[in-house]
């Protein structure tokens, strides 16, 4: 019988972060497969977990796939890790999973932490539709030929971005997709753990051109041309909410990130003040 192959999310700063679960998957393998072995072996160090690694990371991943599927068949179970958070976001992995699917071997996953939901949920700015992007171009041609491209996404974006470039992101933002509002969350459950919200403008100026430390994931609001901006519609979208149950302080609040209209302005509508 086949082995099982195991994705397993892991820390992204806090060591606290890993779970009961990630940890008895990772001390029952029979082979833990690995972006940096080093940085892996220390984690499991600190755990007391003993077991063998394998690196796998975006320059041999096409190499050692075949070899991590021998050993699945063959009856070995498999952890897959990256440096932190979930394998295979914006992380080796995919061509390992694709070639265990096809060859029908079972796959599981032990969720955790994931910086791009992490950022996300901190940043301050909607949350209900999104768009993963990972990390754009190094050039800032071809940054701003993919943001251009997203101009008119009414979902909010979320990007990871090397610490040196975040401050030309940040321009190439600005001049692509206007002065949106954006946050930029930098090492994240971590000692240093900064989140700098506000317009493009504001935390560039607040950013500056120093180079940042540590990871960087930058979240930016959708467009939002084609959201009614008038208050009459926006009671409207607000009374649909609260028919289906919401409060009309969240309806409000709710209402105004999705079509600019501040949200005191339509709670005094909906309560008939004003």
């Amino acid at each position: 019988m086949a082995g099982t192959l195991h994705i397993v999310a892991t820390p992204i700063g806090n060591l606290g972060d890993l779970g009961e679960r990630a940890k008895q998957t990772l001390a029952d393998v029979d082979l833990v497969v690995a972006e940096d072995t080093r940085r892996t072996g220390r984690l499991l160090k600190s755990f007391g977990i003993e077991a063998p690694l394998r690196s796998m990371f975006d320059g041999n991943e096409r190499a050692r796939t075949p070899g991590v599927v021998r050993d699945l068949l063959a009856g070995r179970s498999v952890a897959l890790v990256s440096d932190g958070g979930m394998p295979l976001v914006s992380d080796p992995g995919y061509l390992l999973v694709r070639a265990c699917v096809e060859e029908g071997i079972d796959v599981r996953v032990v969720p955790g932490p994931s910086a791009a939901i992490a950022a996300l949920v901190v940043s301050g700015l909607p949350t209900d539709r999104f768009i993963f992007e990972g990390f754009l171009p190094r050039t800032s041609a071809q940054r701003r030929t993919r943001l251009a491209a997203l101009a008119l996404d009414p979902r909010t974006l979320v990007f990871y971005e090397a610490p040196r470039r975040v401050a030309g992101l940040l321009r190439d933002i600005g001049v692509e997709l206007g002065d949106r509002r954006v946050a930029v969350c930098r090492e994240l459950t971590k000692l240093h753990e900064r989140v700098v919200r506000g317009s493009v403008s504001e935390v560039l100026e607040a950013v500056g051109d120093e180079p940042l430390r540590g990871e960087v994931v930058v979240v930016v609001e959708g467009d939002r041309e084609g959201a009614p901006r008038d208050l009459e519609s926006a009671l409207a979208m607000a009374g649909s909410l609260i028919a289906e149950g919401t409060r009309k302080r969240d309806a409000a609040r709710l209402v105004a990130a999705e079509t600019g209209v501040g949200a005191n302005e339509i709670y005094r509508g909906l309560i008939g003040e004003g």
